[in-house]
Parts: C-alpha cells; sequence; structure tokens
C-alpha cells in the first residue's frame, strides 16, 4: 500500500533569512509512504498528517535539507513498516518568480 498525502498546507518558521526567521511561511508537503498491510499494521494517514505538522512547527528549522531529514526520522521511527518513502517541501512565496522545493526519496 502507499499513502499519499498532497498539498498538506501550513505556516511554519522555515529557513535563513533574518525575515524568515521572525514570521510564518506557507509549506506544502506532498509525500508518499509506501508499506507492507495487514489488519494489525496499517498507518493512519491522519495522524501522520499531525505528526509532520507538529515536527515542522516545532522544529523551526533553517534548511530544507534538515526539515527533510527531520520528517524522515520522526516518520520511521513513528511507523517501522514503511518501506519507501518519498517527501517534497515547497516553499511557494520565498521567490516572487517561482515556487522553490527541496525533495528525497529513502527506501528502508
Amino acid at each position: 500500500m502507499t499513502i499519499h498525502i498532497e498539498e498538506l498546507t501550513f505556516n511554519v518558521i522555515i529557513g535563513l533569512l533574518d525575515y524568515e526567521r521572525d514570521k510564518p511561511q506557507r509549506v506544502i508537503i506532498n509525500l508518499q509512504a509506501s508499506y507492507e498491510y495487514s489488519d494489525n499494521h496499517f498507518i493512519d494517514y491522519a495522524d501522520m498528517v499531525l505528526l509532520i505538522q507538529e515536527k515542522l512547527k516545532t522544529e523551526r528549522y533553517e534548511l530544507l535539507e534538515n526539515a527533510l531529514l527531520g520528517l524522515k526520522e520522526v516518520l520511521f521511527t513513528t511507523y517501522p513498516n514503511i518501506q519507501k518513502l518519498h517527501i517534497k517541501i515547497s516553499k511557494p512565496d520565498i521567490l516572487p518568480e517561482c515556487s522553490v522545493a527541496l525533495s528525497h526519496t529513502w527506501d528502508f
């Protein structure tokens, strides 16, 4: 099975620049998590969404790279049955000309 979380949008403190450290900005999370499903081992996607939001709001990362690694760590620790994980974090408002993003895929 693969869980898809698409266009999860909320505001967080993330970034290196002074104004990014003072005011929350919009981020968009897209995620795919593949896992072996059974009656006893399933992943509650609503809990996963809350975990993602809590982690990013609490940590206040400076770099998207560290935010990706932090999300990977908390998700795999919480859901050890994840076999493959893809996360993309977008910052749509940081540059007026475009949306910027960083993504990575892990196989466990």
